[in-house]
């Protein structure tokens, strides 16, 4: 599926991105926006009347009729990523981000670097790194386990695709993401079960920074409740398929 043109006209809008990524509610770069606060106070004047045409849903293909679901609600500041899969009546939900009670870690970084790589090979227009990986970043988060400087690298590369050649002002970079997601030194460990499950456990007597708030921090409870590790492990292996991986 392609990115609905509504939403990719606003990839390269400066007020998008202060909004999307929170800036705009000091969030990291709001120390650059500048004059891009008179025109995100204008925008917030304006909310009520757009908010009938501010949500929407993206369906990535990932690969076999499994799909990463980003659901938008602009004028609610509310972000959800979801997963389809040919076994699921309807999305599952992975995390939320908001203003309120967020929950949005719900990935790690190399499982979103699969998952963007597949769409890219599903979707050639639809390049990597690029707005996939810039609208679905903020749902992945970084441990001691990884190369941050390599994941920091694409982020900003993503965004970077998205500016416009002329922009000089206010732009998402990915120093602004790894400020949200940088879980390194935090004690958050991660566990995995004979299906190859993953989930994390915080103990907070030993964290410095802020809560890591996901969804997925149990095993599988056999119930079809909580996090939906087995949709989640389909749609992993339906992209690794798709891009070649063993």
């Amino acid at each position: 599926m392609a990115i609905p043109s509504v939403l990719q006209e606003s990839l390269h809008d400066p007020v998008f991105w202060a909004r999307y990524t929170f800036a705009h509610e000091e969030g990291p770069g709001a120390d650059r926006l500048g004059d891009l606060e008179g025109l995100l106070d204008d925008d917030d004047d304006d909310a009520d009347e757009d908010s009938a045409d501010s949500s929407l849903d993206v369906a990535f293909e990932v690969g076999d009729g499994h799909h990463v679901v980003l659901s938008i609600d602009a004028s609610a500041d509310s972000y959800s990523l979801g997963i389809t899969t040919p076994d699921l009546a309807e999305p599952a939900e992975l995390g939320w981000d908001d203003l309120a009670h967020w929950h949005p870690h719900a990935l790690r970084w190399p499982e979103l670097d699969l998952i963007c790589r597949a769409i890219a090979v599903r979707n050639p227009q639809l390049q990597h790194p690029g707005a996939p990986l810039a609208l679905l970043c903020r749902f992945a988060a970084v441990f001691d386990d990884d190369d941050v400087d390599q994941a920091v690298a694409a982020v900003d590369e993503a965004y970077a695709a998205l500016r416009p050649p002329q922009w000089e002002g206010y732009w998402p970079c990915g120093a602004d993401w790894l400020d949200r997601v940088d879980f390194r030194g935090e004690n958050v460990i991660w566990q995995r079960d004979e299906a190859g499950n993953l989930w994390a456990h915080q103990d907070d007597a030993d964290r410095d920074g802020e809560p890591f708030y996901s969804m997925r921090l149990g095993p599988d409870s056999g119930t079809g409740d909580g996090f939906p590790h087995t949709p989640l492990r389909a749609v992993l292996s339906a992209a690794r398929a798709t891009v070649g991986d063993p």
